[in-house]
């Protein structure tokens, strides 16, 4: 027996906080919607519309929000009576369209996602041309009732070649009253034929203050400082810092700048202590972290190199051990070069399932070697 959609986990939900198709509000992204509400406004309503930037920064959640306020609101008929332009997306919670909405239940709505397999219980890794067929059926049906019907794709980075040919189709000739919504974490990945055929919405990395209003109310409520940090070393995006605040990203950052505050006389136990706390699959989450950390830490040592000193100090002593390891080109340029040979053999290494202990371990020595030259 196939799942129902109340049994499907879902893919697209941070730990931690509600689903994006639940969230009450959107923080930090005034401008996305001001551009599209401008559009709404003004009859220039695009069919497509694609929604980009980083991950973990609020598309799914706007995306949801564009979904239920053009399903609420009717198109405008130019008769005297009409409606005012509105102004905001925001719906009263008893709109009966809007908890449609949210309950999957609204006919003009249809999510296209990497369906189910329900013999590995999992989601497939890539939205299959089946899942886009559907669409036909789906604009067959809604057509009756009239008005407009609206489609997520959430992520269009995910479609295989079949698919996003077959999305393309329906992107050049839209059924009356559609309207999709592209979400894309890298919009460099999808066709260029279905980019020239939506209209861009991109979102902007989240500010410390947008960061601390999503995180007030968590469980975990990080203090200001931690915040800062946490901003700062996800790069705008909460889902990254929720990511770093599950997995004690800024307790593992500040290890690794630890590790280093002598080189290149590194501190070899607590190097040992970092690599072997990443072995086995409970570790899982907390290995991919580390390098994603390890990779980020050779990034901002780059930059300080090159003049781009941090906003913010993520770890204490981080500064000092830029100063000291990388105050000119040659350090930047050389800390560069080594982030692309470590982020090379990371991916290889995880794609080979190496020795979790072994990698880092590795990579701890070409950092502390690469101190050791530049120190010479």
């Amino acid at each position: 027996m196939s799942a129902s959609y109340d049994d499907i986990p879902e893919s697209d939900q941070i730990e931690g906080m509600p689903h994006p198709r639940d969230a009450a509000r959107l923080i930090g992204q005034d401008s996305a919607e001001a551009a599209f509400l401008k559009a709404f406004n003004s009859d220039r309503l695009h069919h497509g519309w694609l929604i980009t930037g980083p991950r973990g920064i609020g598309k799914a959640t706007l995306a949801w929000r564009l979904a239920r306020f053009l399903l609420a609101t009717p198109p405008d008929d130019g008769g005297m009576f009409s409606a005012p332009a509105p102004q905001s997306l925001d719906l009263s919670d008893e709109n009966p369209i809007a908890r449609r909405v949210n309950a999957m239940s609204d006919p003009g709505l249809f999510l296209l996602r990497r369906p189910w397999d329900d013999k590995l219980k999992r989601h497939k890794q890539d939205i299959t041309v089946d899942e886009v067929r559907k669409l036909k059926s789906f604009f067959a049906l809604s057509s009756a009732s009239g008005g407009r019907r609206v489609v997520i794709i959430d992520a269009a980075d995910e479609m295989n070649n079949s698919a996003a040919n077959a999305l393309l189709k329906v992107l050049e000739e839209p059924p009356e009253g559609a309207i999709l919504l592209l979400i894309s974490h890298q919009p460099s990945r999808l066709l260029p034929t279905i980019r020239s055929r939506c209209r861009e919405l991109r979102l902007a990395p989240l500010g410390p203050d947008d960061l601390s209003q999503i995180m007030t109310g968590l469980d975990e409520n990080p203090t200001a400082d931690e915040t800062q940090k946490l901003g700062e070393l996800a790069g705008g995006s909460v889902g990254e810092a929720l990511r770093m605040l599950n997995l004690n990203g800024l307790g593992i950052y500040q290890e690794l700048v630890n590790c280093f505050r002598s080189s290149p006389n590194y501190d070899r136990p607590r190097a040992l202590k970092m690599a072997d706390g990443c072995v086995g699959k409970a570790n899982a989450a907390k290995f991919d972290l580390t390098l994603r950390l390890i990779d980020l830490f050779l990034a901002r040592m780059a930059r300080f190199g090159a003049g781009v000193a941090p906003k913010v100090e993520a770890a204490e002593g981080e500064l000092a051990l830029f100063n000291r390891l990388s105050s000119h080109a040659n350090g930047a340029r050389r800390w560069a070069e080594l982030q692309q040979e470590l982020s090379a053999r990371a991916g290889h290494g995880q794609a080979v399932n190496l020795d979790p202990a072994a990698l880092i371990l590795d990579m701890v020595f070409k950092i502390n070697d690469t101190a050791a030259r530049l120190a010479a």
